[in-house]
């Protein structure tokens, strides 16, 4: 069963909802905040993600023999190779 909550979205994104609605692209302001929210919850994943693998990072060792140059080079041939 579907809790129903209240919430006071102000002008800005009451405007935003109505014309969500009015435009045809939801059919409720229901559709437009779960929308809303999955974008927000996408978003929280993907800074988690990144804070993760920035602690990783700061984790892991050091590579002595890496050689910075090289790297760039590899990076700049995969980007021709990937587009």
């Amino acid at each position: 069963m579907r809790k129903s909550t209240s919430v006071s979205l102000g002008v800005h994104f009451e405007s935003f909802v109505e014309e969500s609605i009015i435009t045809g692209r939801y059919m409720d302001a229901g559709e437009v905040i779960r929308a809303g929210l999955r974008l927000l919850e996408i978003e929280e994943n993907r800074i988690l993600a990144l804070k993760n693998a920035i602690q990783e990072g700061v984790d892991s060792a050091i590579d002595v023999d890496f050689d910075s140059v090289k790297h760039l080079q590899n990076l700049k041939s995969r980007r021709v190779t990937n587009g």
